[in-house]
């Protein structure tokens, strides 16, 4: 299906006879009206469910009838070398197809926004755009991924050929269940450190610039003003770094965090993660 907004074309996914329809966080950005293409050739008003944009998914609901919602298959099972096919609407060219195969799995991936997404599907079949939001199908005709994104060439420009991304199929059915149930997430699975930080120059840490009361990093004695070198022993030169790191990790997880405070000394603390809060 195509979803139009204000903005541009993105793809989505029936998910129940209820009219709720998956997609990207980033396809509903900034949009408050949605206008949604059936393959049937018919188009409904959708209406804005919820987003979740930390794993860069959303709901909304059109009021069609007579809905086949999509068979979702287990991500879980997926292994390298599978073969599948992202299926959507890019440039508005309702149901195209391309084929690959599945390259890796639990992929790190950090949008160009700066948002850390769940570990990622890495994908050989290409993913255009307006794919954002469709389809990873594998031969069953089961979805087990959400597209999300293709991989950024810095050297040539543009997209990477062949090197695409779609969020789990399981990571996206619990996220979109809580959006339909609550409006909102409520156990997001994400581990939470709890500060609002910034990159300091010439990649040496991040530093913290804000510590949210009663958060992890509170409880565990960070403060403004600390720079935050690495966590769980890896590095974390700048915002994005951060977090990836904390993609990876699990809430109530604890972790070493390194810090350098305003004085000039190094200090390492314990810090027990917190859920990312939907």
């Amino acid at each position: 299906m195509v979803i139009q907004t204000e903005s541009g074309l993105g793809s989505g996914v029936i998910v129940d006879t209820n009219g709720n329809v998956i997609t990207n966080a980033h396809v509903v950005a900034g949009s408050t009206t949605f206008r949604v293409f059936l393959a049937t050739g018919k188009s409904y008003d959708g209406k804005l469910v919820g987003t979740f944009v930390p794993d860069d998914l959303a709901v909304i609901r059109i009021g069609a009838p007579d809905l086949r919602p999509a068979v979702f298959g287990d991500s879980d099972q997926l292994h390298v070398g599978s073969i599948v096919m992202a299926v959507g609407s890019p440039l508005g060219l309702q149901s195209s197809v391309t084929e690959g195969i599945v390259s890796a799995l639990g992929r790190q991936v950090t949008e160009p926004n700066g948002v850390a997404l769940p570990p990622l599907i890495q994908t050989s079949a290409d993913i255009n755009p307006g794919n954002s939001g469709g389809a990873l199908v594998n031969l069953n005709g089961e979805v087990i991924g959400i597209p999300t994104l293709a991989a950024q060439d810095p050297q040539a420009g543009g997209t990477a050929p062949g090197i695409g991304f779609a969020i789990p199929s399981n990571v996206a059915r619990d996220i979109a269940a809580q959006l339909i149930q609550n409006g909102r997430v409520t156990n997001s699975h994400r581990a939470y450190i709890g500060v609002q930080a910034a990159g300091v120059p010439n990649g040496q840490g991040v530093a913290i610039y804000s510590v949210v009361p009663g958060g992890p990093a509170d409880k565990a004695g960070l403060k403004a003003e600390d720079v935050i070198a690495s966590i769980d022993g890896r590095a974390v030169p700048d915002q994005p770094a951060l977090a990836s790191v904390l993609s990876s990790l699990q809430p109530g997880q604890s972790v070493k965090v390194q810090l350098r405070r305003s004085d000039g000394s190094q200090i390492v603390v314990t810090v027990i993660l917190g859920e990312l809060p939907g």
